[in-house]
């Protein structure tokens, strides 16, 4: 027996294609059947489908598109991560959010800064040079410059080989990305950047934690203070 109301019948929706999706029945990357399939399979209403479908889209097991049957996504860290972007854009409006995602990420940049001094290969390295050089080779582009301030730091999350940790670096520059663009920029700020940057690599050159600790720090309270002056933030 189906459940009466649309609340409880949404939720046996979502429950039976959910278990489709996890048992492999409904495969990552295709369309679902269309609502009228859905609806026949399961006796319900349109109104019922459609909230049963959000529900999913929000546990980030649909990827939802206009106009086009949503499509499965098997789950995993990303898939997890974005679904918490819904819940993340409000909290950003709310008194303090900014600073509180900033904060996370400056807990998160410090560790892995510190993991890089003391194990990054000869590939990390590599890989830092090179995001670096494109860094400073950007400078007067600040459109490319921004792009390559991200792809620098994007290194340092993937060092530990932690699938986990570009997700969240992905996130963060997702989440925070709109207030980031919108930040007047010059040469003289990028130049600063890019020297603190180059501060950080050479103290993961030194293989030195503290170093790559503290000029994290600086790097990123002198973004933070970017941000507020741009933004009026206190």
């Amino acid at each position: 027996m189906h459940p009466s109301t649309n609340t409880r019948a949404a939720d046996f929706v979502v429950n039976q294609i959910e278990s489709s999706i996890l048992s492999g029945e409904l495969v990552d990357g295709e369309a679902l059947p269309s609502e009228r399939h859905l609806m026949e399979q399961h006796h319900v209403s349109r109104t019922v489908i459609r909230e049963a479908l959000a529900t999913l889209a929000g546990k980030g097991l649909l990827q939802a598109k206009p106009r086009h049957r949503p499509i499965v996504t098997k789950p995993g860290v990303e898939s997890a991560i974005e679904a918490v972007g819904g819940i993340i854009g409000p909290l950003l409006e709310q008194p303090g959010g900014i600073k509180n995602l900033f904060d996370t990420r400056i807990l998160l940049e410090v560790a892995l800064a510190r993991d890089a001094a003391v194990n990054a290969d000869k590939d990390d390295i590599k890989r830092l040079k090179e995001a670096l050089e494109a860094n400073r080779l950007a400078i007067k582009d600040s459109k490319k410059f921004y792009a390559t301030d991200v792809a620098f730091h994007a290194v340092f999350y993937d060092i530990s080989g932690n699938p986990v940790l570009p997700a969240i670096h992905k996130a963060y520059f997702s989440w925070l990305s709109q207030h980031w663009q919108q930040m007047p920029r010059n040469a003289k700020r990028n130049t600063f950047n890019y020297q603190t940057h180059e501060a950080i690599l050479n103290a993961v050159l030194s293989r030195d934690p503290d170093e790559a600790e503290a000029m994290v720090r600086k790097h990123l309270a002198a973004a933070w203070q970017q941000v507020k002056n741009s933004f009026h933030i206190d």
